[in-house]
């Protein structure tokens, strides 16, 4: 088979309920799509510093998602998205070109799906399938993932969902006291940053 150049799909995919569009989109790193681009690290020890954790292995990932089934491009970005908890969303980027790589060597092959390309392992594929050791690369992501890290998303996530529940069935004046403390709030989560954090004080003892 001759395998062709993969394009990245046109545009960019809404994933989850509060996909773009809509009241309570969430900003770039929060929510269920997860963090636009690559994984990020541990979180900063000041307000103003910050480091790029490591990337996922995108290879080991598309092989074990194939081997469950033949997936879309966009579907093994959300699936690894997802699966990570949303701190790994690897780019189009870097998966397109690893899935053009993958052709090359004879692991995977593309089919025309509904105007969309479907890829699937071949026999050599399943086999570099099933040779991989260890848990699948999106748990080792969030295994390194700051405990803090997780617990805020969260709370911001079900925050943003408290607030499109207002927004849908409240009143006038429950729209306008719910958006006073949403601004209060906002404003104290800023003020956090300029605390001293004596935890992190204390960690570095």
């Amino acid at each position: 088979m001759r395998h062709g150049h993969f394009p990245p799909p046109h545009g960019r995919p809404a994933f989850g309920p509060f996909a773009r569009g809509g009241f309570g989109e969430f900003p770039p790193g929060w929510g269920p799509g997860g963090p636009r681009g690559e994984f990020r690290g541990r979180g900063p020890r000041g307000p103003h510093r910050g480091r790029r954790g490591r990337r996922g292995d995108v290879r080991a990932a598309i092989l074990a998602l194939l081997a469950e089934q033949p997936r879309h491009g966009y579907e093994i970005i959300s699936e690894i998205a997802e699966r990570s908890g949303g701190f790994w969303r690897p780019s189009p980027g870097s998966v397109y070109p690893t899935l053009q790589l993958m052709a090359d060597e004879g692991l995977v092959v593309a089919r025309e799906d509904g105007g969309k390309r479907l890829f699937e392992l071949t026999d050599a594929g399943r086999e570099a399938a099933a040779n991989q050791d260890g848990k699948p690369p999106w748990e080792q992501i969030a295994s390194d993932v700051d405990p803090n890290e997780v617990d805020l998303r969260k709370a911001g996530a079900m925050l943003a969902a408290a607030a499109v529940q207002v927004s849908q069935a409240g009143t006038p004046g429950q729209k306008r006291r719910a958006a006073e403390i949403l601004n209060e709030a906002r404003r104290s989560i800023y003020a956090v940053l300029g605390e001293i954090d004596t935890d992190d004080e204390d960690d570095e003892e």
